[in-house]
């Protein structure tokens, strides 16, 4: 038995030594031609040079001795390994990632919270009375246009013509779009 481990042992350390002689051999030549297969896509040719070796390592025994037969048969699968690549990204619909926006601070944040508040408050103080007065009651108290009317002693489309006149004065002052820059 321990006959049988001792031999399996060194079976096992001659494969790795044809196999480490076939990467030193071919790697840098072989990524070479999948960098220019793959036009330059770095981690694509690695993985490619990674599945060929793969392939290389599972048909070692299998493999002949010439070295010249090996990069030959190295480079020819390294090819069609990128033909099938490129085959299966011609055969699949092309993935979509959603952009990454967790780095984005959200509106919700106290201090652009604070900010907005100051540049509203701004743009209110810069309106005429009258606009302002209509503007706090429609947005702030959440009144409706009739009732605002009522509270003013003033037509309902006098409301109407002032909130609009004064959200397009606000939104001048605020930054022409409607945003606070």
């Amino acid at each position: 038995m321990v006959a049988s481990v001792t031999k399996r042992t060194e079976a096992d350390a001659d494969l790795e030594r044809r196999m480490g002689a076939v990467v030193q051999a071919n790697a840098e030549p072989l990524l070479y031609f999948l960098l220019r297969l793959t036009r330059g896509q770095r981690e694509l040719a690695e993985d490619l040079l990674q599945e060929t070796m793969l392939r290389a390592w599972r048909r070692l025994d299998e493999l002949p001795d010439d070295a010249s037969v090996v990069r030959r048969w190295l480079f020819t699968v390294a090819r069609h390994l990128v033909i099938d690549w490129s085959r299966a990204r011609t055969a699949r619909p092309p993935e979509v990632y959603a952009v990454d926006l967790t780095w984005v601070q959200a509106p919700d944040q106290p201090v652009d919270g604070l900010v907005d508040r100051f540049a509203l408050r701004d743009a209110l103080h810069r309106l005429t009375p009258e606009h302002r007065a209509v503007l706090v009651e429609l947005y702030y108290a959440g009144r409706s246009v009739a009732e605002v009317a009522a509270r003013a002693g003033i037509p309902e489309g006098t409301v109407r013509s002032r909130a609009f006149y004064a959200l397009r004065a606000a939104r001048g002052f605020l930054g022409g779009d409607g945003s606070f820059w």
